[in-house]
């Protein structure tokens, strides 16, 4: 590490003002503080000393990511292999093709995302910000695997100067990044975000994965079995119709956005946040209690539909539920921040997300909307928050 160190500073001048390659100094400052912290603290105002600075925090949010991402490239190959009737391959076949599939995505989503940042920090003369890093690693998580790079690209490119750039940058913007690139591929191609993805990767597609067509297939997600169900109950079923069972959506083989499925994986990556104080426990848990509390509701006195009566277990396993409350409603930028704000904020999540679901059967999601809704609401929560505790605080003291 320490020949490193002295390479980087051997380098650095030609970066640095007057220096040969002074222009592509934002880019070198966000290789060298990507690789070593900081030694620099702030002049002036209030700044606090520590060693976990903003590129830190984003890296243990990746590393919390990585057992989703990795068992939805295992859940890919599985989900194709099945269809194809070819699932006793084995654990490697079924994860590397996954990995092959999934990696195009990754790579399409920094590569746009993190070009666009370069790009607009040479032009501001300012440091690359790292929002980025996990941003760029939630988009493909969010997404099917069979949607189209180009439109990964183009929803990515939208999101990140439109929700992100035009605010000012990380830290400044008032929507979760990645929840508008999916919002984005939602309204512009709904049918490649409806929830009945094929889950066979065909010929056409483009891909490292290859893939083999299969007639008449259609890999319809659990949620998307039961949003466009004519009966008052629904049975979940596989690729090749054998019951899903609450063990089932909890393990997470089955198709969806590529980590949503695995609430084990999600819950690795829960403790790892939590662990570390990166995220709020407050919000997470007022999410599934808000959820859990209207599916109870919708349940007992909502209408006789499929989805509103669908067991309140089965509401927080199924689709990007539990993903949203762990690794999307948790982002510092865009939820509530006072302590109070955090409860509200998260259960108003949990509670929306299943209005939407029962209430709208189109869109039998639902949290994607519900995160994105409350972001607006979140500064004005803090706002009341922060205003009746001062009102209670001037109660206190004009009493005594």
């Amino acid at each position: 590490m320490s020949k490193l160190r002295k390479l980087v500073d051997k380098i650095k001048p030609s970066f640095s003002p007057g220096g040969k390659f002074e222009k592509l100094h934002s880019t070198f400052d966000a290789f060298e503080t990507f690789l070593f912290v900081p030694n620099t603290t702030s002049k002036s105002g209030t700044h606090i000393h520590d060693a976990v600075d903003s590129k830190r925090t984003m890296i243990v949010v990746v590393i919390a990511l990585l057992p989703a991402l990795l068992f939805g490239m295992y859940n890919v190959g599985y989900q194709h292999y099945l269809a194809i009737g070819q699932a006793a391959v084995g654990f490697l076949p079924m994860f590397w093709y996954g990995f092959l599939a999934v990696l195009p995505i990754i790579v399409v989503s920094y590569g746009v995302g993190l070009g666009i940042e370069f790009v607009g920090a040479q032009i501001r003369k300012e440091e690359v910000q790292e929002g980025f890093l996990v941003t760029g690693m939630l988009i493909p998580l969010i997404v099917p695997v069979d949607t189209p790079l180009w439109m990964i690209a183009l929803a990515t490119a939208f999101a990140v100067i439109f929700a992100k750039e035009v605010f000012g940058g990380t830290g400044m913007n008032i929507f979760n990044v990645a929840l508008v690139t999916r919002a984005f591929l939602f309204f512009a191609y709904p049918q490649s975000m409806s929830g009945n993805q094929v889950w066979v990767r065909t010929k056409e597609t483009f891909g490292l994965g290859g893939g083999t067509v299969v007639d008449g297939f259609s890999g319809a997600t659990p949620l998307g079995q039961i949003g466009t169900s004519t009966l008052p109950q629904a049975q979940i079923v596989d690729t090749m119709g054998n019951p899903y069972s609450l063990m089932d959506t909890i393990i997470g083989l089955m198709p969806g956005s590529i980590g949503e499925t695995s609430i084990i994986a999600i819950a690795i990556g829960a403790v790892i946040l939590l662990i570390t104080g990166v995220a709020s426990w407050k919000i997470m848990f007022s999410v599934f209690a808000g959820g859990a509390l209207m599916s109870i509701i919708f349940q007992n006195f909502g209408p006789d539909t499929a989805v509103a009566n669908l067991p309140w277990m089965y509401h927080l396993t199924l689709g990007g539920f539990a993903f949203g409350a762990v690794f999307m409603a948790t982002d510092p930028v865009t939820s509530a921040r006072t302590e109070t704000g955090k409860w509200i904020f998260g259960f108003l999540i949990g509670a929306l997300a299943i209005i939407i679901r029962v209430l709208n059967p189109g869109y039998a999601e639902g949290m994607m909307l519900a995160i994105l809704f409350m972001n607006i609401f979140a500064p004005l929560i803090d706002f009341y928050v922060v205003d009746a505790n001062v009102k209670r605080r001037l109660k206190r003291v004009s009493n005594k």
